[in-house]
């Protein structure tokens, strides 16, 4: 019984101080001021430790929603939660920032980062691991990007994070053609003519500057043929061997 007991009590003891020994403690943030709270966030950010100054500037906009440091430790929030691979907190949480502050100087910022965000979740770290087909995956989260991206573009065109924005929405815009594309291709290969013909029509008007308009015409040639628009097809086919001659020699996909 004595036995017994002892072992209860070792229990409720360890119970009593915590379960740090079988995962990871949360770090406990103390009740500083607001200079002092934002100045350890900043610190964190500076020493890389994203999860700590995700922690910090999350209690500063808790605790002090109204101080003088909320509105850039929203904008480090963001930041940090990007960095920290939290890209719907850090999407939802520049929404806010811009649905609050459309005026703020540094809006801009809020408009980037929810770009970025997004432009990050599209890359997958999966499709990067294992070399996997990035054009054959889903594109919504591209789609969203490159629309934050031109948001951006259209409120703020002098903006410092204009340049960058312009290159990644390049990049996405390549990876929704690429992606058009191959559903055209699959539509073809399974003689489903006319959605392929969409398809393929589609990469050519929506995304004229891509690197996939002269695959597109390919197949865009190719399913007129099988659906015998002779007129269609000889437009295509012009198109093609004007702006694509090495493609258009042998047009097969």
């Amino acid at each position: 019984m004595k036995i017994h007991n002892l072992f209860a009590a070792a229990a409720l003891a360890l119970l009593l101080s915590g379960c740090s020994m079988f995962g990871d403690k949360e770090e406990e943030i103390p009740e500083n001021t607001a200079q002092e709270l934002y100045d350890a966030a900043k610190q964190s950010l500076k020493n890389e430790n994203w999860p700590s100054a995700v922690g910090k500037l999350e209690a500063l906009d808790s605790r002090y929603p109204f101080g003088p440091f909320s509105h850039q430790g929203q904008l480090d929030l963001i930041y940090a939660y990007y960095k920290n691979g939290d890209h719907e907190d850090a999407v939802s949480n520049a929404e806010r920032f811009i649905k609050s502050n459309p005026s703020h100087p540094n809006v801009d910022y809020a408009y980037y980062m929810k770009g970025l965000a997004q432009f990050q979740e599209d890359e997958g770290f999966f499709a990067q691991a294992f070399n996997a087909d990035q054009w054959k995956r889903d594109t919504s989260s591209a789609k969203k990007g490159f629309d934050s991206f031109a948001e951006l573009l259209r409120q703020f065109p002098n903006s410092k994070y204009g340049a960058d924005a312009r290159q990644r929405m390049v990049h996405l815009r390549n990876r929704l053609a690429q992606y058009e594309l191959y559903v055209a291709s699959y539509y073809l290969r399974r003689e489903i003519y006319v959605a392929a013909a969409s398809r393929a029509r589609y990469v050519v008007e929506k995304f004229p500057q891509s690197n996939a308009v002269g695959d597109a015409l390919v197949v865009l040639v190719q399913a007129y043929d099988r659906l015998n628009l002779k007129d269609q097809a000889d437009n295509a086919r012009k198109t093609l061997q004007l702006n694509y001659p090495d493609k258009a020699a042998s047009p097969t996909q």
